[in-house]
């Protein structure tokens, strides 16, 4: 029975791509934050999950979960992330640390120490990134730093590995149907209510503007089937891609980006988040 890890498990796009691979013969290894998420795993999910604490940015957690992995491991899915979102001016840089240590640094560092299993595998390694790794929004400077961070050191891990016969591709949502879009505007909320008073202020009118947009896309939410289909073409594929961005608007988003000059993306994407003209 070949074998994956899964980060990130216990909800959204991460248990259900555990829920995919332990229905069509993985052994998945899920890696949890809490002991109740893995028990829950394992009542829904059934035997093929063996649930690992796994707080990605705890090296001691990270040496544990890697010792109960088997010699060989044939594929890894790093899910685990946060969004942390907030003009760039305001946001506190330990949020924005924390971001990183999440997103970036947490992900290399399950990386670093499942490859050597998946080396002996020759198996493969897929990163859950977004279309934010590739095209950056207002408000979400944290989040979007984070993926461009990313998207840039798996393109190099992916040279790098390939002499070894491990493939590595990175899946590319947009805004997905699960609990962290369905509290999204909860999240946005909190966000402006710890501004400072001054910074309210200033950023009135884009906290309107982004607000109402925010609302637009948890209507317009891709279901994360669409992700899990990605994931398993990675993780199957005779030749893999090197990404796989998530449903046609996805795509059609990134195409016309990649062809319309900088300040015309700057506009278009300003007025569709709200941002005036002039202050």
């Amino acid at each position: 029975m070949r074998s994956v890890l899964v980060t990130g498990a216990g909800r959204g796009i991460g248990y259900a791509v555990a829920k995919r691979l332990a229905a069509t013969g993985w052994h998945v290894y899920a890696g949890v934050r809490e002991i109740a998420s893995g028990d829950k795993l394992v009542h829904e999910l059934g035997p093929n999950v063996t649930p690992l604490i796994l707080d990605v940015t705890d090296a001691a957690q990270i040496e544990s979960a890697v010792e109960q992995l088997p010699g060989q491991l044939e594929a890894l899915v790093n899910n685990a992330g946060i969004a942390i979102n907030a003009p760039v001016e305001s946001v506190p840089i330990d949020e924005l640390r924390r971001q990183f240590e999440v997103n970036v640094f947490g992900t290399i560092a399950v990386t670093q120490a499942v490859l050597p299993k998946i080396r002996a595998a020759k198996g493969r390694v897929v990163f859950i990134s977004s279309i934010s790794g590739r095209i950056a929004t207002p408000w979400s400077g944290p989040y979007c730093g984070s993926k461009f961070a990313l998207e840039a050191l798996v393109d190099a891990l992916r040279m790098e590995v390939n002499p070894w016969g491990i493939e590595v591709s990175l899946v590319e949502p947009s805004a997905t149907d699960t609990d962290m879009w369905g509290e999204i505007l909860v999240d946005f909320d909190a966000t402006v209510g710890g501004l400072e008073p001054e910074q309210r202020d200033l950023y009135a009118t884009h906290t309107k503007g982004m607000r109402r947009t925010l609302k637009t896309m948890q209507k317009t939410t891709v279901s994360p089937e669409h992700v899990v289909k990605c994931v398993e073409r990675a993780l199957t594929a005779k030749r893999p891609r090197a990404r796989y961005p998530v449903g046609v608007p996805s795509r059609v988003q990134l195409a016309a980006s990649a062809v319309t000059p900088t300040r015309v993306n700057d506009f278009v994407l300003s007025r569709a988040t709200g941002i005036p003209r002039k202050r």
